[in-house]
């Protein structure tokens, strides 16, 4: 469930999008693995809504619901050894993957039958399916990039092309900074540029930081990995060594100069409006003529930078660090952000640092499955044509709808009725719920791609031209008005977002199938599962970030003092009760930043079990399965959340993760819920009853 901007997701260092988390790895398959014994999926399986089967009723659901509510899904759902972990959303993630696989099989098969989508989607498959080509190929793709890279005379020539290779990495953490576009946190009517704190090659500026001794070997590991690649590239060991050190120690000058991921979740201390002279005078050793130029936006004017400091530091490197050193430093990021694309040795390299020691992963994916993600990212909304089409019903989009209406006058009942919010604040906080659009299933106007040119058996460059398509469509969005029927996420996505300028919530067709959302159940467990979904995107507008933007998704202070206070108040009863929590080892949440997530993950199943409530007043609701109506909702509640996680993620996502893990996301939330204390005749002092609740919305 996201909860930040999709410029925020796109552009934080180290976000969901970094290399240790990358979209795709389309290389050589590597050892094979059970799941390569795979085949397309004709038509989605289903599997229940409310599995009892996924239970483990041998414990007390008063001492620990999660367990009680996922202990034998997780009994018989090990993590696959091509994945880093593996819950109920990563299931239905692979089922639609292998979905997908059968369209795009179907597709890549050449036909005179084949429409403009098909032939784009099928051929961009087929090429990247293409191993031998891609083995023959070797490093060849790089070489344009690396020999342009090595005819650079000077430090002040680099931005042109550091603006090329920015138009072929959009949604990664983009080499030395990041620059996109989005709209201007003060008018949300206007979209601005935006450059932010990039670079990196690990996945948090806290990887560069920390002194534990974790984080020392992983430092060690990292330099290591840079150098195998520099010797991938052909360069011998002796001289390899050197360039790994040069680019830990640019990196972390870079890291130091970075914000960190609970600041980056406050917009006041990323909105820095200014303009171009000011641009150029916090890095005047940037040529920002050439790199605009480049970049197809010449004339730009204004600027968020979203961390000033950063760019102050850029300018101390741009002046310290020789030519020579800053060439060794794009050559790794050259590589690092190309390496999945390429031959094999650069794949598995690629793969045994960010996967399989970050994140524990034992075995790369089978290809298939990284081609179909791929096409996926970067040709969405042409795949989610033929998704939606096969999936997802007028009748689904209406009864989702239905339930998201009842949930969001749940809200307004729940507003009206705050003891806490005073009198001028209230119509401020209606006026912001009924101002919020739901855009449920997929868009009405489906992306155009057929300036894309995708070519059979031209996999890197197919790549690269579907890379720059997007980045130049968001940078074109500069200066134009705000396209309010766009969409962040494809509509195969297994997941859901609020969009705080946008003020949207959005549950692509991928987030409405069974388990999540089950036609065939009651709604008992459907609220529990997607109502609660849907409460937690609601409450996103609501939550420490989101409340900080308006009905039309300005930043701007809609609040009395004394409700601020207030709500800050109530806030902090949850950081308090969640920094309690362990992820693992001696590790604690985050809770300052999975403040947020925690809050929404509260308020949403709040509302949704108000919602269900209302909607079921008055009917003679009878137990099923042996559950009554309250406990099925709750089940439904927790089900969505059973997971199982290797030890390195959980490590990694501590620190990179705005949620909280799964068993935490459940228990935390019934604790607090009187309604499920009733529900399941919890008493007093037992560890699902929390003597003081905390309750924001």
């Amino acid at each position: 469930m996201v909860a930040l901007s999709a410029w925020c997701a796109a552009q934080a260092p180290g976000t969901a999008l970094s290399p240790s988390n990358h979209p795709s790895e389309p290389g050589s398959p590597g050892t094979p693995t059970a799941t390569q014994k795979e085949t397309p999926l004709q038509a989605l399986p289903y599997t229940s809504g409310l599995d009892a089967n996924a239970m483990d009723r041998s414990v007390d659901p008063c001492v620990d619901f999660y367990t009680y509510s996922c202990g034998g899904w997780r009994k018989k759902n090990p993590i696959p050894p091509d994945q880093s972990s593996w819950s109920v959303y990563g299931k239905l993630t692979d089922e639609n993957q292998r979905f997908l696989w059968g369209v795009l099989e179907d597709a890549a098969r050449p036909s005179a039958k084949r429409d403009a989508v098909q032939q784009k989607i099928g051929d961009f498959f087929s090429s990247c399916m293409d191993e031998a080509a891609i083995e023959k190929a070797g490093a060849a793709p790089l070489e344009p990039a690396l020999r342009e890279l090595a005819g650079i005379k000077e430090v002040n020539g680099l931005a042109p092309w550091v603006a090329g290779q920015h138009l072929v990495s959009f949604g990664y953490s983009s080499m030395m900074f990041g620059f996109g576009s989005s709209q201007d946190l003060a008018d949300s009517t206007q979209v601005i540029a935006f450059a932010s704190a990039g670079g990196l090659g690990l996945p948090d500026r806290d990887y560069y930081l920390k002194t534990d001794a974790r984080m020392e070997e992983t430092r060690k590991r990292y330099v290591a990995h840079v150098q195998q690649m520099f010797e991938l590239l052909g360069d011998p060991a002796a001289q390899a060594a050197p360039q790994a050190q040069t680019v830990m120690r640019i990196e972390t000058a870079m890291a130091k100069a970075s914000l960190s991921r609970v600041d980056l979740r406050d917009p006041y201390k990323i909105f820095h409006k200014v303009n171009r002279a000011e641009l150029e005078a916090l890095t005047p050793s940037f040529n920002w003529n050439g790199y605009l130029a480049t970049s197809g936006v010449p004339g730009l004017q204004t600027f968020n930078v979203t961390e000033p400091e950063f760019f102050k530091a850029l300018e101390m490197l741009l002046k310290s660090e020789s030519l020579e050193n800053w060439k060794t430093y794009f050559r790794w990021q050259v590589v690092r952000q190309n390496a999945p694309y390429l031959s094999a040795p650069f794949v598995m390299a690629n793969f045994d640092f960010y996967r399989k020691y970050l994140q524990g992963t034992e075995q790369i994916r089978p290809r298939w499955k990284r081609c179909v993600q791929l096409v996926d990212y970067q040709l969405g909304e042409a795949v989610g044509q033929v998704y939606v089409a096969r999936t997802f019903s007028p009748e689904l989009k209406a009864r989702t709808l239905k339930m998201t209406k009842e949930i969001e006058a749940a809200m307004e009942r729940e507003i009206k009725a705050l003891d806490w919010m005073g009198a001028e604040t209230k119509p401020r906080a209606l006026e912001k719920l009924h101002a919020v659009v739901n855009k449920i299933g997929y868009p009405d106007k489906w992306r155009d791609y057929s300036s894309v040119n995708i070519v059979r058996g031209d996999f890197f460059e197919n790549f690269l031209r579907a890379t720059a398509f997007e980045s130049r469509r968001q940078l074109n969005k500069i200066g134009k008005p705000v396209d309010h029927g766009e969409w962040q996420m494809p509509p195969a996505t297994v997941n859901a977002y609020y969009d705080q300028q946008m003020n949207d919530i959005n549950f692509p067709a991928g987030v409405l199938q069974p388990p999540l959302f089950d036609p065939r159940m009651d709604d008992a467990p459907n609220y529990g599962n997607t109502g609660s979904t849907i409460g937690h995107e609601l409450t996103h507008g609501f939550d420490d970030e989101g409340r900080q933007f308006d009905a039309q998704g300005n930043l701007r202070d809609w609040w009395t003092k004394e409700d601020a206070a207030a709500f800050e108040q109530r806030a902090e009863c949850v950081v308090d009760q969640y920094a309690q929590y362990v992820v693992v080892d001696d590790i604690h949440i985050n809770s300052k930043l999975t403040e947020g997530e925690d809050v929404a993950d509260l308020g949403g199943s709040v509302l949704a079990y108000l919602a269900w409530a209302n909607e079921t007043k008055g009917q003679k609701l009878k137990s099923i399965g042996g559950f009554t109506p309250e406990r099925r909702f709750f089940i439904g509640f927790a089900q969505w959340a059973c997971e199982n996680q290797r030890v390195e993620n959980l490590r990694m996502r501590a620190i990179t993760d705005p949620h909280s893990p799964g068993k935490y996301r459940i228990n935390g939330v019934v604790t607090n819920m009187p309604e499920f204390q009733q529900a399941f005749q919890c008493k007093a002092g037992q560890p699902m009853v929390r003597e003081h609740r905390c309750k924001v919305w």
